[in-house]
Order: C-alpha cells, then structure tokens, then sequence
C-alpha cells in the first residue's frame, strides 16, 4: 500500500456547505482543535443552491409570526413524520441563526424600515424567508466560510473520505481518504467526526445536485454501524429545468413562485386549482382573482396554490404531464412575465434572468420557462438525536441534509438553510464537548487504513473490467424510472433485483491509467456510497405502504395513520440491508394543543 499522510485533530468535520462551516465555526469556538475536509472546493457546496432564502420567524413582515407557527408548518409540511423535538428548536432558533449571520456580515434585502426582509414561500403561512435576490445560499456560504477562514480552521480540499476509523470500544477514531488530484492517501485522526456531507442526487437521473452529491455522508455512516430512517422519503423539487437537455434538472427557485410565478398547461390554464388537498382548503385561494388579490396585496390567508408544499406541487405536474397537457419537453411553464415588470424580475431574480439567458436562451421577462420536477433532496439520512445531534455511534455526528428527522416526509423551502444552521452549531458544540471530554491521544488502527485503501485501488487490478460510466448510467436509469416520484410495488421489486445485479457489477468495474485525478476511478468509488443510498430508499420505499410527503406510492395512494406513528429504519447487517419500522418519538401534549382547531 502506498505510503500515507496523517493529521490529528479533536473534530474532524466532512463537508464544507453550510452545515459544515458552522458546524466547525462553533467546535472552535469551543476551544476543540477543528478541521473541514471537503470532496471539491471551499465556496462550491450545494448550499449555494437554496436559492430563495432560509426560513425564521423574524416577524419582520408579518408581526403575527412566531416560532409556534413556524413549527405547525413544519410539522404539517412533513406530514407529522417529523423528529417533533427537533422541529422544535429548529423553529425557537432559526431567529438568533440569521441575526447571527448579519453580525457576520451577512447582507439581507431589506424592508423599506430597514429591517431584514421576507419573501413568501410554499407551506409556510407567513412571509418568513430572509433572503439575498435570489442567492441567499451563497451568501450563507461566502459568510460562514469567511468567519471559518477568519478563526483560522484548517481546510482540506478535493480530498474523498472513503470510510470513517474505529477504535476497539467502537467508537469514530477519524477517517481514511485520497487526495483527488494526486490519489495518495490521506488519514485524520479525530475523537468526533461530524458528517455535514450534503445529500443523494446523482443517484437520479434528473437532479439539481451537482456531482458532488453521491451520498457519500449518509453510506460512511451506514457502514460505520449508525441508523438510517426514512430513506424512502426524497424531494422531487417541482421546478427544474426541462430544456435544453444540458440543462435538465438544474434548479428554479420557488422564489419565482414566492414573487408571484403561477404554473400553467400547455393550453393556458393555472392548473393547480385542480389539485388543492383537502387538507389545504382552508388556506388556499378558490380562485385566480382571488389568489392574484393575495398577490398583490397580502391582506388575508388565502394563498394560491402554486405555493403549496413541494410534494404537492409536483405530484400535480406529473399529473398534467401524464395526462398530455405539458409543455413540448416534458414539463409544464412557469410564467413570471405576464405578472411582474422586466425590473422587477431582474431586481428580485438575477440568478434565474441569466440562468435561463444563458442556458436555454430564454428572456423570462418576456416569455414562460419549462420546467418539471428534479430530484433535489432527501429527508431521509442519518438519525440523530435531537438536541445534540449525536449519532448511533459514538464520536460521530450529523447536521445538514445527510441527516434525517427533522423535515419528517417532505421539506418546506427555506428550512434547508435555517437547518444547517441550527443543527451545524449544535453538531459542532456537542461534537467539541465529546473530543475534549476525551482523555488521551487519538488512536488510529493501520490495518483499518491498508484494508481500506486496498478496496479503493482494486479497480486499477480489472482493466478489463466494466466501464463505471456504464454502471452509473443504468444506476440512474433505475432510480429515475422505478424508484421515481411516483412508486408502485411491482416496480420497487423491479428495482430491488436490478441493484443486486449493479452490485455485483460495481465490484468488478475496472479501471485504465494511474491515479492522478482518474475520474473513472473517483466515479467507480463514488458507486458504493450511491448503491448504498439506492439499498435503503428502495427498501424503505417496499417497507412503507402507504403515500406520505416525498414518498408516493400509485398502489397505496392514501396516508396510513398507523405508518405515520412510524419511522422506517434502515441498517446494515453484515452486508445486507435490513428495514424496521419504529415508532417516532411522541409529542408532549402542549405541542399537540398547537395543531387543535382554532390554531
């Protein structure tokens, strides 16, 4: 095995979105010797893609709001499959995360009193998305990463952890990876581990993630031993590109919504007045005059539909795409131009006035986009415990969106960034405290790092093994078409025997050349950890009979109560797979009392 460098440190935390960087800020700050490894560069995470804003109950807009409201929402759009606990101090202190982000520097728009402004956004009742245009996520980004620099946190880039150490007790000891440029190998020695390593989407064939997102986070934790819950539970966002195919799955904001887009068919019509859930009745508009009132002047509750949660909003696209009414390439429009000024629309959208400019070469305020639902999140990942988001395992944590609870079914736009910051600082916090509670030296097993790094190199022995292009090709093709946005048992089964077979041919995938900077050997690596996620959303997805949030089920198209009492739990057991469902945690009765009548 070729020779290997070593670092020590108290935290070691992987990834460097906006979990990541807070989670590290708080662990030095606690006085805990902390370093971020991430798999490409500083500044490029998928955070930069919540683009509409990130979810408080400021109150700033609408005075009314407060964070019990925010967290009926919550629990509401996550169809009651949420960590109640975790809901919870998400939405007492997501206010104190943002106001902590301008004492850092973050640059808000503002109202015109000049407090920080909100923006509408699906699921929530009130206007609660701070935001910057349409780029909140990389303000987010640029502001955490600048106070990590600043408090001089080590960073170690383009570098692939491929498993994490343990030590005879049982417990994380660090983590063994490669260099991506060069292909050496690299060990960090660490008493926690914090995983803040994004989510799942390349899995899929249509998806907003960019290459990044492979699910490595949520496989180091499977393999470490920890639980999984709810991996069947996965955001189909509504508003992706269709067009060009170059483009396809790349993020539309729902702040295009939120400034007043409505969805439209190919012959015209707002369609979603068709699909208002009973469930939503009482808050949504009955019609178009009365939801552009609610455009236009915001006085009463009755919002219109193209702002109900995602899951909704995007099973109905689907519905008008299968029934022959979409749009020319498989999607429906989504029409801004005919509701707000070309100033307007540059001011409030920058990012979406270029995006399409320069990618489909369509002025959107002159013309409707195409757009259809891109796999874009998952809510399912790593359990955690709630206030301290401790794992399964000891010395490792979870924060951000390979962690799984607190969006329960299906996540409302703008909690990913409130949530990243709300549990990055409490994963860098209790990581901190376990690390310097720790008496001792980091102990890191070699045989652990040679048997780890033997695997890694296996492909470069099977040159004339299969192409991992071609593995990865029909990886998504089967994700995509059978464990899609709408599921049915025979296909899910389908899909089941379709990953046993692309397990045995991961394994024997080879690989030409040396490995410096090998793409091919990176992607036949980045296999595992996508078959790993595929194992346990299929399974899941078999284990939960009923049609919940981000999971639909064709064959079982109403909610179960009983499955929704229930968390479905995916671990490892040798090599297998196994799911069990297990009760959620139950809400004390002074919550319950927020989702009576009246409330």
């Amino acid at each position: 095995m070729p020779e290997h460098e070593s670092h020590v440190f108290d935290v070691v935390v992987i990834g460097a979105g906006g979990a990541g960087l807070r989670a590290a800020i708080e662990a030095s700050a606690a006085g805990a010797r902390t370093a971020i490894v991430c798999k490409s560069l500083l500044g490029k995470a998928h955070t930069v893609m919540a683009e509409g804003g990130v979810a408080a109950a400021l109150g700033n807009v609408w005075p009314e709001d407060n964070w019990m409201v925010h967290f009926r929402d919550t629990m509401r759009g996550g169809k009651m499959l949420n960590n109640w606990r975790m809901a919870q101090l998400h939405a007492q202190e997501a206010p104190d995360r943002v106001l902590e982000l301008e004492e850092w520097g973050a640059v808000f728009d503002r109202t015109p009193d000049g407090r920080i402004l909100q923006r509408d956004f699906g699921g929530h009742r009130y206007a609660r998305l701070a935001h910057v245009g349409d780029r909140t996520g990389l303000e987010l980004l640029r502001t955490c990463q600048q106070r990590a620099v600043s408090l001089g946190i080590e960073v170690f880039m383009e570098c692939k952890i491929l498993h994490l150490l343990k030590d005879s007790s049982g417990a994380v000891s660090g983590a063994v990876g490669f260099w991506r440029e060069s292909g050496k190998p690299v060990v960090f020695g660490a008493k926690s581990v914090v995983l803040a390593s994004g989510g799942v989407g390349k899995t899929w064939k249509f998806t907003s993630n960019s290459w990044e997102g492979t699910g490595d986070g949520h496989a180091l934790a499977l393999w470490a031993g920890a639980d999984m819950i709810d991996m069947e539970c996965v955001q189909f966002h509504p508003t992706g590109m269709v067009w060009p195919p170059s483009a396809r799955g790349i993020l539309v904001t729902e702040g295009v919504r939120g400034d007043g887009g409505v969805l439209r068919n190919r012959d015209g019509e707002r369609f979603m007045f068709n699909y208002i859930p009973e469930f939503y009745a009482k808050e949504t508009a009955d019609s178009i005059e009365e939801a552009d009132q609610w455009y236009d002047n915001k006085k009463d509750f009755r919002r219109p539909p193209e702002l109900l949660p995602r899951d909704e909003v995007a099973r109905s696209i689907n519905s008008e795409v299968k029934g022959g009414r979409g749009s020319p390439h498989g999607g429906v429009f989504l029409d801004i131009a005919s509701r707000r000024t070309p100033e307007y629309i540059k001011r409030r959208l920058p990012s979406m006035y270029h995006q399409f400019k320069e990618l489909a070469d369509v002025d959107i305020t002159k013309e409707p986009m195409e757009i259809g639902p891109t796999c874009h999140y998952i809510m399912g990942g790593i359990r955690v415990d709630a206030d301290t988001a401790a794992t399964t395992v000891p010395g490792l944590y979870a924060a951000g969106e390979v962690a799984g609870g607190m969006h329960g079914a299906n996540r409302l736009g703008g909690n990913s960034l409130s949530d990243l910051l709300v549990f990055g600082r409490r994963a860098g916090q209790y990581a901190a405290e376990h690390a310097l509670g720790m008496p001792g030296d980091v102990l890191v097993d070699s045989g652990q790092v040679q048997e780890v790094m033997q695997e890694a190199l296996a492909p470069f022995g099977r040159e004339t093994g299969e192409n991992p292009y071609a593995v990865h090709h029909e990886l998504q093709e089967t994700m995509q078409s059978l464990v899609g946005i709408i599921r049915t048992e025979s296909e899910l089964l389908e899909a089941k025997d379709k990953l046993a077979d692309l397990d045995e041919r991961a394994a024997a995938v080879g690989v030409e050349g040396h490995r410096q900077f090998n793409p091919g050997w990176h992607l036949a690596l980045d296999l595992q950890s996508m078959l790993a996620v595929a194992h346990c959303t299929t399974l899941s997805a078999i284990e939960r009979k009923e049609s919940r949030g981000g999971h639909t089920r064709d064959d079982y198209p109403a909610s179960d109560p009983e499955l929704g009492k229930v968390n479905m739990v995916t671990r490892l057991a040798g090599t297998t797979v196994t799911v069990t469902p297990e009760p959620l945690p139950v809400m004390p009765d002074e919550l319950k009392t927020l989702f009576e009548e009246g409330h």
